[in-house]
């Protein structure tokens, strides 16, 4: 789903988007592209302002103009912020960094981690996996230390119907894909990236879920089919996401 995001709304996890020590050169891409978005949000609200006022006066072919260039430069701005949560996703989630069942959101807007991770959840769920690690970071680097993800994971969770537990140093969630409780001795102590023993998924990333056909377990006697559950929790969430856009 294409939504936007201006500098007004989007709010990255943790002041720092790495999960690892990281070089200079990745530091610098990452924030170009951030700031080239931030460029261009700011380049589309100063012609829609300047649309408004055409408007005012009476000059409709300058305001038609004037919002034009503003869409042009919104299209500019999710393109840069597409860019951006794509390489820092690859790279705190390339190969060595992150386990099979594990996936990290550092340094993405909430709204890009949300999507993310719904594609992840997915793809697990019709490769049969039957859990997953969520890094969402402890919110250290973010303003007055609130954690802004870990809360929109937790209501992903709830609204998919999925059980889920805050793993031991607060930035990691265990989540149960197949709907049953979290047993408690598979909820890793924080120590790197950790995985059950012998566990193997097949390498995952977000246009997997897209380019993947889903294979659903048949529905068990008194409890609803794979595929409708998904199907009933993904319903939940759209309606959610309209209803704050609603509100908001």
């Amino acid at each position: 789903m294409s939504h936007e995001m201006s500098t007004q709304h989007a709010t990255r996890v943790g002041a720092r988007p790495f999960n690892h020590n990281q070089s200079q050169a990745a530091e610098e891409e990452y924030d170009r592209l951030r700031n080239l978005a931030r460029q261009e949000a700011s380049n589309r609200a100063a012609c829609l302002q300047r649309s408004q006022e055409a408007y005012a006066n009476g000059d409709g072919a300058a305001a038609h103009a004037l919002s034009q260039e503003g869409k042009e430069h919104g299209a500019k701005m999710e393109m840069f912020n597409k860019q951006a949560s794509e390489f820092i996703f690859r790279e705190n989630n390339a190969d060595g960094r992150a386990a099979a069942d594990t996936i990290d959101l550092h340094g993405l807007y909430v709204d890009e981690a949300e999507e993310i991770l719904e594609e992840r959840i997915r793809y697990a769920q019709s490769h049969g996996q039957t859990h997953l690690h969520v890094v969402v970071g402890r919110g250290n680097h973010s303003p007055d230390h609130v954690q802004k993800l870990k809360p929109r994971v937790e209501q992903i969770c709830r609204e998919l119907g999925l059980q889920y537990h805050t793993e031991s140093n607060e930035g990691r969630i265990y989540i149960k894909l197949d709907g049953s409780p979290v047993e408690m001795q598979h909820v890793s102590k924080w120590d790197g990236y950790q995985t059950h023993p012998g566990y193997q998924q097949p390498p995952w990333h977000p246009q997997h879920a897209q380019q993947q056909p889903q294979h659903y377990q048949a529905a068990g006697e008194g409890q609803y089919g794979e595929a409708e559950k998904v199907a009933r929790g993904l319903l939940s969430r759209l309606i959610n996401k309209l209803l704050r856009m609603l509100c908001g």
